[in-house]
């Protein structure tokens, strides 16, 4: 068991990896991470981890779907899930007196989900109803095809929520074997945060998730193939235009990681005082939105830097956006408006890890794909850490001739 300030971490008999945030709280939160999203489908069963994510609530070999969402519900809790391409999230958040409750209902749902054939049909039509309703928001969709252009010819590049054909194929069978292969003691971790004990938190996993069988992982990924930059225009008939420009970077154990993060929240973070939102949308009045994301995965990641916009607009703010990326990529910044950077990006982590959300996840994630939980000092000393010549070096990866381009019109 090792303690680092309020952070405690724990491995079950069977190996499953858990992590526990002490906090003073009435409220606490309890979750599985899963290594395992929508690059691990097989070719046929696009949609089958969202599926899952959706279906594992519909029952159990003890509880109806009725009883799994009245579990936490009776006592003012919530029971939630999501996907993303490499991981998917299973939690609770609930009164802290509850936690056994939550433990329990986690356990039962990855040990006894049986997939009834009735609630698949049932849940189907709001899958496939989730997918419609997605293609109807430009804003959004343009972000996934994106990312399939970018990572064309790798499992990563197909959506999440994947294709009706797949999906109506998806059976029983298909989500037991998801389960059973994927979420198993050594593909997952147990997080928990709140201010029951440590000790009291890992006696309760041991309690309900000991009895889990330790197996391999069936499923190998594979490093997508770099790809020329490409330019795409998509005709919708829409009133404006939603564009991402953005570039290929490296993944999520690449040291070069803090510079692009910092790189990131520089450019479009949440700030207004970003340099591109500031540009393009203060000074100019070009952009109704303007916002940059870091998505990083296990073997790559991508910097993506969305903006919508009139249609005559958008040749200007397109090379406005290079010219930005330019003037950092050309000169390294001083070491005065570095540290000022560094300063807004270190108080903006303060302020998230305020949010039991991001601490809890975060931890969930850091357990299952680094091993250990980095502190909010660690992350922000990272990011302390940038120098000028690391910042500049990311910026000129994302040099406008080096990016790919889709645009909704």
């Amino acid at each position: 068991m090792l303690n680092n300030e309020n952070i405690t971490l724990h491995t079950l008999s069977n190996g499953l990896r858990m992590a526990h945030v002490q906090r003073n709280s009435p409220v606490a939160w309890c979750g599985l991470a899963v290594n395992a999203g929508s690059r691990d489908e097989a070719v046929g069963q696009y949609g089958v981890a969202h599926f899952v994510e959706h279906t594992i609530f519909k029952g159990t070999k003890h509880r109806s779907s009725t009883r799994i969402n009245n579990r936490m519900e009776q006592v003012g809790g919530e029971l939630n899930a999501y996907t993303t391409k490499e991981s998917t999230m299973l939690y609770c958040i609930f009164p802290v007196e509850h936690i056994e409750r939550a433990v329990e209902l986690l356990a039962d749902l990855v040990e006894n989900s049986v997939f009834p054939k009735h609630e698949l049909v049932t849940e189907l039509d709001v899958v496939l109803e989730e997918v419609a309703s997605y293609r109807d928001t430009p804003s959004e969709a343009v972000y996934d095809d994106f990312e399939d252009m970018l990572l064309a010819g790798s499992q990563l590049g197909h959506n999440i929520l994947g294709e009706e054909k797949d999906l109506r194929k998806l059976t029983s069978g298909h989500c037991m074997d998801w389960l059973k292969r994927l979420y198993v003691p050594d593909n997952m971790v147990f997080f928990s945060l709140g201010s029951t004990p440590p000790d009291k938190v890992f006696r309760l996993a041991e309690k309900y998730f000991g009895v889990l069988s330790h197996a391999k992982r069936g499923i190998k990924r594979k490093a997508p193939m770099e790809i020329p930059p490409q330019r795409k225009v998509v005709d919708l008939g829409l009133h404006q235009s939603h564009t991402i420009v953005g570039a290929r970077v490296p993944g999520m154990f690449d040291n070069s990681r803090f510079a692009f993060a910092l790189l990131n929240n520089i450019l479009g973070g949440p700030g207004m005082n970003s340099l591109l939102n500031v540009s393009l949308r203060e000074k100019r009045g070009l952009v109704y939105t303007v916002e940059s994301s870091l998505v990083t995965f296990a073997d790559c990641g991508m910097v993506q830097i969305y903006l919508g916009c009139e249609h005559e607009k958008l040749k200007k703010a397109i090379k406005l956006i290079g010219n930005t990326i330019d003037s950092l990529a050309q000169v390294p910044l001083s070491e005065r408006r570095l540290d000022a950077y560094k300063k807004q990006y270190s108080g903006q982590l303060l302020v998230a890890s305020d949010s039991a959300e991001f601490t809890a996840m975060g931890a969930g994630r850091g357990l299952l794909y680094y091993k250990t939980v980095s502190t909010l000092q660690q992350n922000i000393d990272s990011i302390l850490g940038v120098t000028p010549d690391q910042l500049q070096q990311a910026a000129q990866q994302l040099a406008l001739d080096r990016c790919s381009i889709l645009t909704f019109k």
